[in-house]
C-alpha cells in the first residue's frame, strides 16, 4: 500500500482509503477499483494522489483472478446485485426467444426475480446501469429494471408486503406481448412508422392474453400487462380508460416502465438524463400518471443524494450538497467550491449522475 499521485494511476489499481472531496464527502470508498472513470472524477474534484492498496500488475491469488475474469477488461468484478441482475437477464431472454404461450416457467422466473431481490437495498434507481448494455438488448434492460422499481414504490406506496412480488412480476412481465410482434420491428434501428407504432401498441391485448391463464400470478400483474400505457384521463391504449378502471400495479409499472424507458439508451435515442426524467414524470403526474404515486417516487429516489457527484449539461462535475423539498430534481451543487443553485440557475440540468 503507497500513496501515488492520481496521474500514475493504472487501470485496475484499488483504491487502499476512502478518498473525500473537499467537502468531507466520501468520493471514492476504500476499496474501489480504478477505471477511466474515476480518473476522470479525481481529476474534476482536483484530487492530486490517492492510497493505492495493489496495482493491477501486481502478482493476485487464484480467487483474484477468477473474479476479474468474471468481470470484463477495465471493470470491477460483479457485485451480488450486478451478478444475479445479469442471471435475471439470461432467464428473460430464453423466455423471450422461446415462450409461445403454453406452460410459463413462472417458477424459474420467480425464483431468479427473488434471488435479485435480495439484493435490493443495493439498488440505487438514479444510479444503477448495467455494466454491459446491448441496445438489441433493450426490452429485456427495461424489463428486469423496472420490475426492482416497481418493487420498491409498492413498498413506498404503502402496499401490503404480500403484493411486492406480484408487482415486481407486473414489471418484469409488462412486455411479453412483444413475443408475438414482428422481430423486424422490435429491432429496428431508427424510429418507428405510425404503421409499426400501431402494431406495437397490440403487446399490451397480446400480453393479457398469454397470462391470464397462468394461476400462478395475479390478476394485477395480468392487468398491469394490459394496462401499463393507459392514462389516468383516458387518453392511453389500448382501451383508452379513466385512472378509475386503471389497475394499481398498472398505475406503478407505468412510472416505471417511462423511467426506464427514458434514461436507457434505445438505437435510435440516447438515454437522458435521470433528472430530465424525474421532471417530465412530475409533469406527466398531470393528468396522465397517478399524481399520488408519482409525488412518492420522486421523493423517494432523491431523498438521500447528498454527496452525488453529477455532470451538469454545462460538462462541470460537481457534487450535491443541498436539496429543496420543493424542487427535488434541481438541487445545490458544488463545483470546486462554486455552488450552482439549479433552482434558480433554469438554463443547467443534470445531465449525468457519476456516482
Amino acid at each position: 500500500m503507497g500513496t501515488i499521485a492520481v496521474a500514475q494511476l493504472k487501470l485496475g489499481d484499488k483504491i487502499g482509503e476512502d478518498v473525500l472531496t473537499p467537502l468531507g464527502s466520501v468520493l471514492f470508498q476504500k476499496g474501489r477499483v480504478i477505471t477511466s472513470k474515476e480518473i476522470d472524477i479525481l481529476q474534476a474534484f482536483l484530487v492530486t494522489s490517492v492510497t493505492v492498496a495493489n496495482s493491477f500488475s501486481e502478482s493476485k491469488s487464484a480467487d483474484e483472478k477468477t473474479e476479474e475474469s468474471a468481470g470484463t477488461k477495465g471493470q470491477p468484478p460483479a457485485t451480488p446485485l450486478q451478478s444475479e441482475y445479469e442471471k435475471m437477464i439470461d432467464v428473460l431472454r430464453h423466455l423471450f426467444n422461446s415462450y409461445t404461450g403454453q406452460s410459463m416457467p413462472v417458477m424459474d422466473i420467480r425464483t431468479q426475480l427473488e434471488r435479485l431481490l435480495q439484493h435490493i437495498a443495493d439498488y440505487k434507481i438514479l444510479t444503477f446501469a448495467p455494466r454491459t448494455f446491448l441496445e438489441r438488448d433493450y426490452l429485456l434492460h427495461n424489463s428486469v429494471t423496472s420490475a426492482m422499481t416497481s418493487y420498491l414504490i409498492a413498498q413506498w406506496v404503502g402496499m401490503p408486503q404480500k403484493e411486492w412480488m406480484q408487482v415486481a412480476l407486473a414489471g418484469l412481465l409488462k412486455d411479453i406481448g412483444n413475443v408475438r410482434i414482428d422481430r423486424s420491428i422490435l429491432t429496428k434501428p431508427n424510429a418507428l412508422t405510425q404503421d409499426e407504432k400501431e402494431e406495437m401498441k397490440r403487446h399490451t391485448v397480446l400480453g393479457y392474453q398469454l397470462l391470464k391463464n397462468v394461476a400462478a400470478l395475479n390478476e394485477g400483474v395480468k392487468l398491469a400487462a394490459l394496462q401499463h400505457h393507459e392514462k389516468v384521463d383516458g387518453t392511453g391504449y389500448p382501451l383508452g380508460i379513466d385512472a378509475s378502471k386503471i389497475h394499481p400495479y398498472a398505475k406503478i409499472v407505468s412510472i416505471a416502465d417511462i423511467f426506464h424507458a427514458m434514461t436507457l439508451n434505445k438505437s435510435y435515442r440516447k438515454a437522458a438524463s435521470p433528472y430530465l426524467v424525474l421532471e417530465q414524470i412530475q409533469s406527466d403526474a398531470f393528468g396522465k400518471l397517478d399524481a399520488g404515486y408519482v409525488r412518492t417516487f420522486v421523493e423517494r429516489v432523491t431523498q438521500f443524494h447528498n454527496g452525488t457527484v453529477v455532470r451538469l449539461s454545462d460538462d462541470r462535475i460537481g457534487e450535491i450538497v443541498f436539496s429543496e423539498r420543493t424542487h427535488p430534481t434541481r438541487p445545490w451543487v458544488s463545483i470546486n467550491g462554486v455552488i450552482e443553485n439549479l433552482t434558480v440557475a433554469r438554463h443547467l440540468h443534470i445531465k449525468e449522475v457519476v456516482k
